[in-house]
């Protein structure tokens, strides 16, 4: 995602609008922008009386925490599906997607392996006979 503009730049479209009485299409063509964002900014000059962007980035907090996070790792002991894990979380009351699923399964390193007495069924060459 590209970065906003800078204060300044901001700040002159917005001066030019308002007190040097250019329309919005006239300042953008002015300082090579988009008409739609020069009519943005005034507008949030004239809402907040400040043209700085709004928050960009930051830290995201996990959906999946405290005791929902406990319960999964008990819950993964046994074998278990990520689109079944969404489904018993929303009956818990906490509404996941299938993604922050599979990105809280991968974090954790859980999966679910088979072991020895849960191969698929061999060709019957390979089973002990009767």
């Amino acid at each position: 995602m590209a970065k906003p503009y800078s204060l300044d730049l901001r700040e002159r479209a917005v001066a030019a609008v308002l007190k040097g009485g250019l329309s919005c299409n006239r300042a953008a063509a002015q300082f090579g922008l988009g008409i739609s964002t020069v009519i943005n900014w005034v507008r949030r000059y004239r809402e907040t009386g400040s043209v700085a962007p709004a928050k960009f980035g930051g830290y995201r907090k996990k959906l999946i925490s405290g005791a929902h996070r406990t319960w999964v790792l008990d819950r993964t002991q046994t074998d278990f599906t990520i689109r079944g894990l969404v489904a018993e979380l929303a009956e818990r009351g906490l509404k996941v997607d299938y993604r922050t699923m599979w990105n809280f399964v991968h974090a954790e390193k859980l999966s679910f392996k088979k072991n020895r007495n849960r191969q698929r069924a061999g060709s019957s060459r390979r089973r002990a006979k009767a």
